[in-house]
């Protein structure tokens, strides 16, 4: 799932759920998560149809999250030091 995915999902800004991994990165090693690199993003925009920056897209790389990421994130987003 991608950041924006689950930032949806649990009602935060895709920048504060960044900015919360960000401060937690040591929970998120390279097989829970990774960042997508320019040329996946474009691939991803142009198969799904995600809005370009010109439209008010992105700025900047998603992050890709596998299952043991999105059960971390759960849990940091739950810890003291997450966005709750």
């Amino acid at each position: 799932m991608l950041d924006s995915d689950l930032a949806a999902l649990y009602q935060v800004e895709t920048f504060n759920l960044n900015k919360t991994i960000k401060r937690n990165i040591g929970r998120f090693p390279s097989d829970f998560m990774f960042q997508l690199t320019k040329e996946e993003w474009e691939n991803l925009i142009f198969h799904s149809g995600i809005s370009s920056k010109q439209h008010g897209g992105r700025r900047f790389m998603p992050y890709a999250f596998a299952e043991q990421g999105v059960a971390m994130l759960a849990a940091v987003l739950n810890s003291p030091c997450g966005l709750w």
